[in-house]
Formats: structure tokens, sequence, C-alpha cells
């Protein structure tokens, strides 16, 4: 192999992951915007999203996602649920919910960590796998709220309780959904 040929090969591997990212940051951008009204804040599919993403790019494609998502958002876009109402930028990010935002790059890179663990080829792994994803958004969510709202105030009420069945089930279902892909696939290839 010449350095040519190399270097034509690790650009268009770099040009596949680049579009790979943003169009990553679309999904993400959709998952935020379907959302179904909810007492203290609507509740999106981003988590949904960013379990798959993670299962589906790896851990390290999924976590770039996520930032360049966030990145997105800071620099004014749209990308966040309810941006007109609640402010663009930075100031959405430094808001109740910006420790949630944050915890979905750690969530990306489990899932991500997990898909290559190959957990995802059980259901009942992957259904575990994308259950641990989802919770490790509450850690710096929790802690965020406590520090925009006070850790007097009733966090786990506020940020947690309301919201664990939604993610359970949107954890689940996007390990299952993966893990049955990976399966068909597996089969497919094996053909």
């Amino acid at each position: 192999m010449t350095t040519h040929t190399i270097l034509r090969s690790n650009h268009r591997s770099g040009v596949r992951d680049t579009l790979t990212v943003l169009a990553a940051t679309l999904v993400l951008t959709l998952s935020a915007k379907i959302s179904v009204p909810f007492y203290p804040v609507p509740m999106t599919l981003q988590t949904f999203a960013v379990i798959g993403l993670g299962f589906a790019l790896g851990p390290w494609r999924a976590v770039m996602a996520v930032l360049a998502y966030l990145a997105e958002g800071a620099a004014g876009l749209p990308v966040f649920t309810g941006t007109l109402e609640k402010g663009i930028g930075l100031s959405y990010l430094l808001g109740p919910t910006g420790g949630y935002l944050v915890g979905c790059v750690f969530a990306a890179l489990f899932a991500g960590w997990a898909g290559t663990r190959r957990w995802v080829e059980s259901p009942l792994a992957a259904a575990l796998a994308g259950m641990l994803a989802g919770a490790v958004v509450y850690v710096p969510g929790l802690l965020w709220l406590g520090a925009v709202i006070g850790f007097d105030k009733p966090l786990l009420q506020y940020g947690l309780y309301p919201f664990i069945f939604g993610d359970v089930a949107k954890a689940v279902l996007a390990a299952l959904l993966f893990a049955g892909g990976h399966a068909a696939l597996t089969r497919k290839a094996g053909r």
C-alpha cells in the first residue's frame, strides 16, 4: 500500500465519519422535537435516540454526535426541546435541563461501549445496557438541577421520579430494536 492510498482511504473514512456524526445530530434534533406534554418538562425521545446511536455508532462516533449536537445548540441553532420558549444558545444549556443534556454524552459513551462488547447480541443484555445508559443521564442531570434550583428542593420529585417509567421504556425499546436489527444483519451476513 502506498502512502497516497492510505491517505485517500483515511480521508474517505474521515468524511464518512463526519457525515455520520452530522446525520446523527439531525436524529437527535428530531428526537428533541417529538415530545409529549408532561410535568415538569415535556418527555422527548432523546434518551431513545442517544442510546440507539450509542449502540449503532459505537462509543466515539456517538459521543462526537452528542457533542456536535450540544455545540449546535450552544451556537444558537434551535435544536433543543422548546428552544423558542426556553431560550437559545448557552442560556438553554445553563438552564435546569442542561445537566441532562450533558448526561447524554455519558449515556452515548456507555451504550457505545456496551455495543462494542457484544451486549447487543442478547436482547436481555441489550435491555440492561440500555437501562444503565439511560440511568447515566440522571447523574449530571440531578446535580445540575440542584445547582440551578437549589439542593434544598425535592430534586428527585422534580427530576427523576416522574421520568423513570418513560425512560426505562425508551431505553429497553432502543436496546431491543437495535438488538433485533443486529441479529437480523448477522443472520443475513451469514447467508
